[in-house]
C-alpha cells in the first residue's frame, strides 16, 4: 500500500494523517465526525475549543460541504481559491459544531493549490479538518522531519519533500469589512487588496 492509499484509508476510519499542502504539513482527518476532530486538539496540546479549517479538494467540493456559500461568499471564494488563504465566512446553518470553536455561526475554509501526493489524497477524500502538524505554537513544519515525533507516531505520513514553511493567510470575512487575522504566506496588503476586490 502507497503512503496514499494509507493516508486515504486512514482518513477514512477516522484516524490522522500528516499531508503535504501548498505551505507546509499539515495535520489531518475526516471532518464529519466530532472525535477525530478532537483528537486533532489532543496531539497538537491545545484548547478543544479553538477552530479548525474544513479544507475541500475544489472550490465545488467545498461548497458541496457547506451549500450555504452562496452570493457574495460563494464569489469571494472563487476569486481567492485554490490558493494559500483560508477564508473566514459566514455558517448559517451551523454546520460542521466541531471545528468551528466557538464561533459556530463562522466556518473557516481552504482549497489549497496542490501538486503531488497531497492533491491525490484530497481528491480521494474530498474534504479534512486541518491544521499545522505541529504543537500548539511551534514551528510550523516544512519537512517530515519537522513534524513532532508524538504526531508522526499517530498518523500516517505522506512525505512531500520540502514545503515552502510559510501558513496560509486568514481572512475574515463576517464583519462590515475583511480583515486579516494572520499574516502567513500572502502579506497583509496583498490580501485586503484582493479580498477587496473580490467584494466589488
Amino acid at each position: 500500500m502507497t503512503q496514499v492509499e494509507e493516508a486515504v484509508a486512514a482518513i477514512r476510519g477516522g484516524a490522522v494523517a500528516v499531508i503535504p499542502t501548498d505551505t507546509v504539513y499539515g495535520l489531518v482527518c475526516t471532518p464529519h465526525r466530532e472525535e477525530p476532530v478532537r483528537r486533532l486538539s489532543e496531539l497538537k496540546r491545545r484548547d478543544p475549543g479553538q477552530p479548525f479549517a474544513l479544507v475541500a479538494e475544489s472550490v465545488d467540493a467545498l461548497i458541496e460541504c457547506v451549500p450555504e456559500l452562496e452570493g457574495w461568499a460563494a464569489v469571494t471564494v472563487r476569486a481567492l481559491l485554490p490558493g494559500p488563504y483560508t477564508l473566514v465566512l459566514p455558517n448559517p446553518a451551523r454546520r460542521f459544531p466541531w471545528l468551528t470553536g466557538a464561533r459556530p455561526s463562522t466556518i473557516g475554509v481552504r482549497v489549497p493549490e496542490l501538486e503531488g501526493p497531497g492533491r491525490e489524497v484530497l481528491e480521494q477524500v474530498g474534504a479534512v479538518t486541518a491544521t499545522s502538524a505541529n504543537l500548539h505554537r511551534g514551528a510550523d513544519p516544512r519537512r517530515p522531519a519537522d513534524v513532532p515525533a508524538e504526531i508522526l507516531a499517530e498518523a500516517v505520513l505522506v512525505d512531500g519533500g520540502e514545503l515552502p514553511g510559510v501558513p496560509s493567510t486568514v481572512l475574515d470575512f463576517t464583519g462590515p469589512e475583511p480583515r486579516v487575522l494572520r499574516e502567513g504566506a500572502v502579506r497583509v496588503a496583498e490580501a485586503l487588496a484582493r479580498a477587496r476586490a473580490a467584494l466589488e
